[in-house]
């Protein structure tokens, strides 16, 4: 019931789009279900008072009835989609809080880094420094800027009452705008199976007032633990029923670490090493590739480089036809020996009596 009756203004425009779309099905459907039951009974096989037209085979009027309505409700939901999809794309910062208030200039949104991990849930807050595990809250009626990840399998943050849910995947951000217009607490869970401890990965979500907020920061400050890098490679081991927890501090860069899955010393980062290859791609200049200790491939060579071999170039020139399979002149796979082929006039004695 909470995805009807939710506390966001992102969910409720859903909640809206799940009604509209069920009612203007159930303008066909209904008169169906009415109509098939009403055929049932009127033409039974004991109503001898029923109409009977075995000849009758065609109604214009029947006929558009029939097709015009689903082809307008089609178009009404065609349009309605299409507007909704762009209006509550998760990417797009929101443009008001609830019906009647937008969201002015003034107003920066809270941004809060979400890593989902066997099994628990860890959110950053940059702007506070501070992080959390299993435990999540944010300012009502202030707009949120989810940025997500995760530190293993692919995983689904969802919490019903603020908006729909969104994957997390290792080794890239996914993004989720979305405000809460209540106070109070609500579930925030794992959508997305992903091992032994998935029934577990639940955490409540308050939505507090801007004081309650400040407080609760204030509160989370005064922990004694520190988010560093090896307290986060100790969080990223699988565990089950992690109690919620706070850390002061956040070692700095540990969220492009983890986007870049090389939190572990020594581990090249993902984005250093696509940088890496889009440096030595195909279209860089041969004098800007960095050097390495083996050829390249053909996909990394200049068009110039691209020689040929000795069984791959351009087709031979001398003429075709040539029967000493050891030859070099039949050893580019550029051409084919035509008088060879079955059925070819000329082909020669030899290869037909094999």
């Amino acid at each position: 019931m909470v995805v009807m009756n939710p506390a966001g203004d992102v969910a409720r425009q859903q909640a809206d789009l799940i009604l509209w779309s069920t009612g203007l099905m159930l303008i066909i459907i209904l008169p169906v279900i009415v109509l098939t039951g009403l055929f049932a009974w009127k033409y039974r096989a004991g109503n001898a008072d029923a109409e009977y037209r075995p000849d009758w085979d065609h109604s214009t009027g029947l006929e558009l009835v029939i097709w015009a309505m689903p082809l307008l409700i089609i178009i009404a939901l065609g349009a309605l989609t299409w507007l909704a999809t762009h209006t509550l794309d998760p990417y797009r910062p929101l443009t008001r809080i609830a019906p009647g208030e937008p969201v002015t200039p003034a107003t920066k949104p809270l941004v809060v880094e979400v890593v989902s991990m066997d099994w628990k849930w860890l959110f950053l807050y940059p702007e506070q420094g501070i992080a959390t595990v299993n435990q999540l809250v944010v300012p009502v009626n202030r707009p949120i800027q989810f940025k997500m990840t995760s530190s293993s399998v692919m995983n689904t943050f969802y919490v019903p009452a603020m908006a729909g849910m969104i994957y997390t995947m290792p080794g890239m951000e996914t993004q989720l705008h979305a405000v809460l217009n209540k106070t109070g607490t609500f579930e925030g869970m794992s959508a997305n199976y992903s091992g032994a401890g998935f029934s577990y990965m639940h955490f409540p979500t308050r939505s507090v007032s801007d004081a309650q907020f400040g407080e609760w920061v204030d509160s989370i400050r005064r922990q004694p633990d520190r988010l560093s890098t090896d307290r986060y490679l100790e969080l990223e081991k699988p565990s089950e029923r992690v109690p919620a927890m706070g850390f002061n501090a956040v070692q700095p860069g540990l969220w492009d670490k983890i986007l870049g899955m090389c939190v572990k010393p020594g581990t090249p980062c993902m984005q250093d090493a696509m940088a890496k290859d889009m440096n030595r791609g195909a279209h860089a200049p041969v004098s800007n590739r960095p050097p390495v200790d083996k050829p390249d491939g053909a996909l990394f060579k200049a068009p110039e480089e691209k020689k040929g071999g000795e069984n791959r170039g351009a087709p031979i020139e001398t003429p075709a036809g040539s029967q000493d399979r050891g030859g070099k002149e039949n050893r580019s796979f550029s051409a084919i020996d035509r008088s060879t082929l079955p059925g070819v006039p000329g082909r020669s004695s030899a290869v037909a009596g094999a």
